[in-house]
């Protein structure tokens, strides 16, 4: 049985997903949701109601790189998971100090926050990165690996909330990644659109751009 991928076009946790969905090259059936108005079959695989979600048999994937390692461990032909151990904590980082950050810069009425003491900490996190980047095209090279993918849709939604200071802050070696990833093949595959998915409808198969070369 096809595994089956839940997502969302615009979230970045779904978005690092098919990110890694792509790279494998599988081919889940595709089930679009609406956060707002999320399907009884989807809710019925995962309650807690988040995208992404696989279902693969009896098996449900609800964390977001749970689902990049389940891809990639079946199918790895750009060598994503081959990186220093370092690259898994600063994902961590990315998913914990930054996303706090990102969250409060974003929407500060909703938190109570103070959007320029927040900024100032997804700065440190830009800078970090920056320092990691250096001279290289890529954190740890000449070409993405898994912490790339997992971090670039959370610095692309921060880059968004302004982004004309982004690109007076970010330090340079983040801008110049975030630009070629945005105007690479694979990111435009993954962001094409899809209807949202009603029970019952035909099988949408996950589609992708060919997997691109490094940028120049």
């Amino acid at each position: 049985m096809r595994p089956i991928l839940y997502s969302f076009r615009r979230c970045p946790y779904a978005m690092r997903a098919r990110l890694a969905i792509a790279s494998a090259g599988l081919v889940p059936e595709h089930r679009e949701i609406v956060l707002r108005d999320k399907a009884p079959a989807f809710l019925a695989a995962s309650p807690k109601g988040t995208v992404p979600v696989v279902k693969d048999g009896d098996t449900v994937i609800e964390e977001s790189l749970d689902v990049m390692l389940w891809a990639l461990r079946q199918s790895d032909p750009d060598a994503l998971l081959d990186m220093p151990r370092a690259g898994f904590d600063v994902i961590a980082t990315n998913d914990g100090p930054f996303k706090h950050a990102l969250d409060r810069t974003k929407y500060p009425d909703k938190f109570g926050s103070d959007p320029a003491q927040a900024r100032a900490a997804a700065q440190d996190f830009l800078d970090q990165l920056s320092q990691t980047l250096g001279d290289k095209a890529f954190l740890y090279g000449d070409s993405p690996r898994l912490a790339d993918y997992a971090i670039l849709p959370f610095v692309r939604q921060f880059a968004h909330v302004d982004r004309a200071r982004f690109d007076i802050d970010a330090p340079a070696p983040v801008r110049h990644w975030l630009d070629a990833f945005l105007a690479s093949d694979h990111f435009a595959g993954i962001m094409q659109k899809y209807p949202k998915w009603h029970d019952g409808d035909p099988v949408t198969l996950f589609q992708d751009a060919p997997r691109p070369t490094a940028p120049a």
